[in-house]
């Protein structure tokens, strides 16, 4: 009695201690990782290795071998009556993921995207594949692979690669690519509850952060789905360059909910960010044209912390007291 006693203390000391451990890293990462130790920071993060050194490597290799058993079991099933209409939207969508980016044009990274989707989609008959998710998968891609090249990762050619590597690259992509889904499946099952409902409370927010924006789509129809469907649906990766939802990421995946709940007044703050130019604009056609192509493509670190810091302070001041926006 008195050993199994000891044995639960200890237990309890180590996952205290690990527990620790990974708040003092979201801690640190919150502000942003250094590049050159931002692939095992987001694998830890995202809960796909674990805290402990020692189970890390055995865990990995499980992992990774786990992903390939699910390739080999299912992956021939792609042109079934019952799969292929979800492997030929996949196979549609891929060629459109970052269509700029050399990198994503590249054959053997569209494969690697087809195989980890198509499995995704079929281990969550729920929700299945939906366009968007697509985009979810590109930043862990760029930063698992920038683990093994020093020049620029967006004209890297993947062949180069040992196989091995490029293998292990795919796993950890899917695996964390899956733990980020887990938090926001429900911006993905039918009819996207959870994409409806995220616009619905950005609506809310803006009403009471600046009533001047909010007066202002009022007047020329403008509704926030327009335009906002795309922020939440694609976590605003087609408003912003890959290198800063990058640097976004680091926040969410530091920030607690930070896909699911964080982003919302990542949002907020982005709309408010445009707030001369959407008050200039005094028509439907130019309001929409603006917000549907906001002028982000010399942004950079600077400017994703401004955005997270103006983002962190409306959560402060709006996500403890609801009634701030419920109408």
């Amino acid at each position: 009695c008195h050993v199994w006693a000891l044995l639960t203390l200890l237990i309890m000391c180590v996952y205290i201690l690990l527990s620790a451990v990974t708040e003092e890293l979201r801690k640190h990462s919150w502000s942003g990782i250094p590049r050159e130790v931002r692939p095992i920071t987001w694998r830890l993060l995202s809960g796909y290795l674990p805290a402990n050194e020692e189970r890390r490597e055995l865990v990995l290799r499980r992992k990774r071998e786990e992903y390939f058993g699910f390739i080999e079991q299912y992956y021939h099933s792609r042109t079934d009556d019952h799969y292929k209409d979800t492997y030929r939207q996949i196979h549609i969508d891929i060629p459109r993921t970052n269509p700029l980016i050399p990198l994503f044009q590249q054959p053997v990274v569209q494969e690697v995207f087809e195989r980890i989707l198509f499995i995704w989609a079929i281990r969550h008959p729920a929700s299945g594949y939906v366009q968007g998710i697509n985009d979810l998968v590109t930043p862990f891609f760029v930063v698992f692979l920038s683990e093994f090249v020093t020049e620029d990762v967006e004209n890297f050619e993947v062949a180069a690669l040992p196989l091995d590597t490029q293998r292990n690259i795919e796993a950890d992509s899917f695996w964390c690519m899956s733990k980020l889904l887990d938090g926001i499946q429900d911006n993905y099952t039918f009819a996207q509850p959870g994409i409806q409902n995220k616009v619905k409370a950005l609506e809310e927010l803006v009403s009471r952060i600046d009533e001047d924006i909010h007066n202002h789509f009022k007047k020329y129809e403008v509704e926030y789905l327009q335009f906002a469907f795309r922020w939440m649906n694609n976590l605003l990766m087609r408003e912003l360059p890959l290198r800063c939802t990058i640097r976004l990421w680091d926040t969410y995946q530091a920030e607690a909910e930070g896909f699911s709940h964080f982003h919302l007044y990542v949002c907020a703050a982005f709309l408010i960010e445009w707030r001369k130019e959407i008050l200039s604009m005094v028509d439907f056609q130019g309001l929409l044209m603006l917000l549907q192509n906001l002028p982000t493509i010399h942004w950079g670190n600077e400017e994703v912390g401004l955005l997270l810091a103006e983002a962190y302070r409306l959560k402060y001041m709006f996500a403890d007291a609801p009634s701030h926006y419920k109408r």
